[in-house]
């Protein structure tokens, strides 16, 4: 230690900078200098991004979305189900089934004669085809029948007009209705159709087609104790089986 000139103890003289040491150097602890220019560059990426990065990234993402339905789109029309190909199957046009109007007659139907309630249940009309005349029949008389009646159906007076005769005949039990029928279909001969007479979806007795000639049929069937037998136009009869109520 030196002392001053009036005998004052001094410190120890400062020792000089060693060359190129900075005010502003890192001390002992290691700490980062506040102007080092890798700190300032990791204060400016941690700012949260800016209004024009998001909007940047929305459209990113929007065209992206619209890239891939139309990728979607694309891939449905031409691959899968391939509604715009011109080879792929068109759509059915749904079925339109008009139905039409029933005939309506154009005749009065002639007064009945029959009295009975089996008589009375005997139509007037069946399609267009009105009753012209009605009278009892001892026909089928011989095959044990309780009553039996011929009608005379037509859709207008002329020759030209069509017409359909139809015996209608009760009996007391349904087995011997059954019998009878059976005859009257043998006597007419082959049937070219048949099948089974249902009412409320019960079996109620049979009918048969038969060829009359002359583009003419009959048709006989049965329901219940009742037996009926039409004959016409080929075209018109089993209609009017299939519409008369007995």
């Amino acid at each position: 230690m030196s002392q001053s000139p009036g005998g004052g103890t001094l410190g120890r003289a400062a020792t000089p900078a060693r060359p190129g040491a900075t005010a502003g150097a890192a001390g002992p602890s290691g700490r980062r200098r506040p102007a080092d220019a890798t700190g300032a560059r990791d204060r400016r990426h941690s700012r949260p991004p800016s209004a024009a990065v998001y909007r940047r990234r929305r459209l990113v993402v929007l065209v992206g979305l619209l890239v891939v339905v139309g990728l979607v789109l694309a891939l449905l029309a031409w691959v899968w189900p391939g509604f715009a190909r011109s080879d792929a199957p068109a759509e059915p046009e749904p079925t339109v089934t008009v139905t039409a109007d029933p005939p309506t007659p154009t005749l009065e139907p002639v007064a009945r004669t029959g009295t009975t309630a089996f008589a009375q249940a005997l139509p007037d009309t069946v399609l267009d085809l009105v009753l012209r005349s009605d009278s009892a029949t001892d026909a089928w008389t011989a095959a044990r029948a309780l009553e039996a009646y011929q009608l005379e159906y037509a859709d207008g007076e002329g020759d030209d007009a069509t017409r359909v005769t139809v015996v209608a005949g009760q009996w007391p039990t349904s087995a011997e209705a059954e019998a009878a029928a059976d005859d009257l279909v043998a006597a007419a001969g082959t049937p070219t159709e048949e099948g089974d007479v249902e009412v409320a979806g019960e079996v109620a007795g049979r009918y048969a087609v038969t060829d009359a000639g002359d583009g003419r049929a009959t048709v006989t069937w049965r329901n219940d104790t009742a037996v009926l037998q039409a004959t016409g136009p080929a075209d018109v009869v089993t209609d009017v089986y299939a519409a008369f109520p007995l």
